[in-house]
């Protein structure tokens, strides 16, 4: 058994029993890691509250892993940026939820990714920060794809009539069903290679944003084995209609 301290980001968090949680955290030093929290939503003067747990919040870890086990143990827990706006906001709420989702589902590696952990933590710190938020979900999503291998190839851009889902590149050839072109392309090239103080420059409808959205997730079923539509979408669908 080893002691590891390190930031973490929570990914998700289930009941486990009358009293406790198992919770998958993205760690800063080990990628993802999973933790029995026994006690922890009866014991409300405990050190470890079940309040740290809520989806995507930003923690320093002291934890127990084992070598060969999936489930490990914590000892102590410290919030490491404190939110002033996510957790009384009901759109950036749901953004998180949704994002979590996203994240537990494409996030697997149990190794040491330190800027894909650095681009996770500036980026929902920049989230808890600024007002104009509407589109800052798709943008974390699109260049999200940078760090999982499949972030679109730039050649042709400019001149381009299509852009292929599966393949992941520009063409001027409308091949399959997988191909964005007119103005689904044109919404898809306005993400690309911007910054999150950028967006809010962007000027989206709710229809735009819900086919921009749709594209983007089928983006990422065809790139990643496993990956499953997140359940909050509609959700979040509902609270930018």
């Amino acid at each position: 058994m080893a002691i590891i301290s390190t930031k973490a980001i929570v990914l998700s968090a289930i009941k486990y029993s009358d009293s406790s949680l198992i919770v998958k955290c993205f760690t800063e030093k080990l990628g993802v890691k999973t933790y029995l929290i026994r006690g922890v939503l009866k014991n409300r003067k405990g050190v470890i509250k079940a309040a740290y747990f809520q989806p995507l919040t930003q923690l320093i870890l002291e934890a127990n892993h084992k070598q060969k086990s999936n489930l490990h143990s914590l000892k102590e827990v410290h919030v490491s940026h404190a939110y002033t706006s996510i957790h009384r906001d009901i759109v950036k709420q749901s953004i998180v939820l949704f994002l979590s989702e996203i994240l537990s589902s494409s996030i697997q590696e149990e190794e040491e990714n330190s800027v894909l952990y650095e681009y996770l933590e500036t980026a929902l710190i920049w989230l808890d920060t600024h007002d104009k938020i509407a589109n800052f979900h798709l943008l974390f999503l699109l260049n999200f794809t940078k760090y999982l291998g499949f972030y679109p190839d730039l050649f042709d851009q400019e001149t381009a009539s299509s852009f292929n889902l599966f393949e992941g590149s520009f063409s001027n050839a409308f091949t399959d069903k997988n191909c964005i072109v007119h103005h689904n392309l044109f919404l898809f090239k306005t993400l690309l290679g911007i910054n999150f103080d950028a967006i809010e420059n962007v000027l989206f409808s709710k229809q735009d944003r819900q086919a921009l959205l749709q594209i983007i997730i089928r983006y990422f079923e065809l790139h990643l084995d496993g990956f499953r539509k997140p359940k909050s979408l509609t959700i979040l669908e509902t609270v930018f209609s």
